[in-house]
């Protein structure tokens, strides 16, 4: 339930907005102020989405309240409340990091629009945050095979550079981690990798889960919301499983892709974004091209650089070494000590046919890590990772 603080000395403004807010969306939990002094005193004390703050204010003013807030929570948006007077000092609050101003008298319709989207732009800075943490994670690319030695050796060259990447691969292989491994080592880094699964979003919802959407776009639309590329802009957007992408879909991504542009579903608005794309696939893209569920000239904008991740079975070589790296990662996440395994355990797993590929293999260590001997042997391999 967003909260809203509303820092006004005016009696009859501040009663004004707290209406106008508590009656366009129940779910708003609003708070008031009386003064600037207070505001800050209830901003250090509680959590709030966003804060209204008028300008001119005995005691402390708008512009020391927004200084003062920025020191103590600097992810709040403050939406500033200006006289005619105050036009000047309402500009200069944006340049020290205010989302908007609105002039008095509030004009309702300018009101509930800026504040949606300040707090749209709320939640997109919690999300960036979020998925920076899980950025920060180191990604590993396990092995020495000549197909995994190709793919670490391209990523070196392709990732300080903009190229769009295609990934190909079976399931399981490990196409996400290139991805990762790519947005990693680029110079967006430090800016957030939105993923986004197409195979997993119903086809009447894409469009609005990569562009976002205005209120009254359609049924189930009560308020404007921003999509993964906006939430990607100046970072990677990860478009996985792409062939399963609707083709109106496919159409306006091509336009993003050409103009660096997109629009809301339900809006003629244009938003300049600055994404980087890598995408990835289990299909082959020239036959869906071949059917019509496919577009060619999406193809040849993804396509730029195609990364081909190898199956399990083409890389038997890394089974050993890989075991060793899931041996420990899975220890350490069920609070067990790693297990060793035997020489013939390995072999053993190194012959089995991985239709699941590196997921599959991942599944039975941990299951040998639980149910085999404190050292896994041949016989803990033939009774709990039977085929």
């Amino acid at each position: 339930m967003p909260r809203i603080l509303v820092i006004e000395d005016e009696v009859a403004i501040r009663r004004v907005l707290v209406k106008i807010l508590t009656e366009e969306n129940k779910e708003y939990e609003v708070d008031e102020a009386e003064d600037g002094l207070a505001g800050i005193d209830k901003i250090k004390k509680e959590e709030y989405d966003l804060v209204l703050c008028d300008i001119k204010m005995p005691k402390m003013d708008g512009v020391e309240v927004l200084e003062a807030a920025a020191a103590i929570k600097p992810d709040i948006p403050f939406v500033m409340i200006s006289g005619h007077g105050d036009l000047d000092t309402a500009v200069q609050t944006m340049r020290l990091g205010a989302y908007d101003y609105i002039s008095k008298p509030p004009d309702l319709n300018r009101l509930l629009n800026t504040v949606r989207n300040a707090l749209d732009k709320k939640e997109l800075v919690k999300e960036n945050k979020r998925l920076k943490k899980k950025v920060g994670k180191h990604y590993e690319m396990i092995g020495e095979s000549d197909g995994i030695s190709r793919i670490k050796e391209m990523i070196e060259k392709v990732a300080p550079t903009d190229a769009r990447v295609l990934v190909t691969g079976a399931n399981g292989t490990g196409k996400e981690l290139v991805a990762h491994w790519l947005h990693e080592k680029s110079e967006r880094s430090k800016e957030p990798m939105i993923e986004v699964n197409c195979a997993a979003i119903p086809g009447e919802l894409i469009e609005s889960e990569l562009f976002g959407h205005v209120k009254g776009a359609f049924t189930s639309a009560v308020k404007d919301r921003a999509g993964k590329f906006e939430a990607a802009n100046k970072g990677t957007i990860f478009l996985d499983e792409i062939g399963d992408m609707s083709l109106s879909a496919q159409a306006k991504v091509l336009r993003a892709l050409q103009e660096n542009k997109i629009s809301r579903v339900g809006s003629d608005k244009d938003i300049k974004v600055d994404v980087r794309v890598i995408a990835a696939t289990n299909k082959d893209l020239k036959q869906e091209i071949e059917k019509g569920k496919f577009r060619e000239d999406l193809y040849h904008r993804l396509a730029v650089i195609i990364i081909h991740v190898p199956s399990l079975n083409d890389r038997r070589g890394d089974i050993p070494e890989l075991i060793s790296y899931f041996s420990a990662k899975v220890a350490a996440e069920q609070g067990m000590q790693p297990k060793a395994f035997s020489e013939k355990a390995v072999k053993l797993l190194q012959e089995y046919d991985w239709t699941g590929n590196i997921r599959e293999l991942r599944n039975v260590v941990e299951r040998l890590i639980i149910l085999g001997g404190d050292e896994v042997s041949e016989s803990d391999v033939e009774l709990f990772a039977s085929k």
